[in-house]
């Protein structure tokens, strides 16, 4: 089994990502992840665009998976977004970046875009290891 097999089959158990918004896991590796949310009318808010909650589960989700595929349990202290741009595309795209790995917490940036590479949001996550 791959890494991205073992990755799909582990957070499958996170039904609300996986199944409720639709969010794919595309890529995963040591500190990192890819995931990828195909935006339908259920995402949208009442003006047309994507919800800022279904952006931010999409960045909660990717953090998720990018500090605890392989690694100690690991859960959000503080999260921050700030919202870059409107998604012009149909297809919502994030990717994780281990800033800071420290003994008992860590530091991750979130960039989310369109698969036309329109910048919709940047989170910044800070991690509290439970474990070790």
């Amino acid at each position: 089994m791959t890494d991205l097999e073992k990755a799909r089959e582990f957070f499958s158990k996170d039904t609300y990502a996986s199944e409720t918004t639709g969010i794919q896991i595309d890529q995963v590796g040591e500190h990192k992840a890819v995931c990828s949310l195909e935006i339908t009318s259920a995402h949208k808010n009442a003006y047309g665009g994507v919800m800022g909650g279904a952006i931010f589960t999409l960045a909660d989700y990717t953090f998720a998976v990018a500090s605890n595929f392989n690694s100690v349990q690991t859960v959000s202290l503080s999260s921050n977004i700030s919202f870059t741009g409107m998604a012009k595309g149909k297809k919502l795209i994030a990717e994780s970046t281990l800033l800071k790995d420290g003994r008992s917490t860590c530091l991750y940036g979130i960039s989310i875009r369109d698969e036309l590479d329109t910048k919709v949001a940047y989170v910044t996550v800070n991690g509290m290891k439970l474990s070790r």
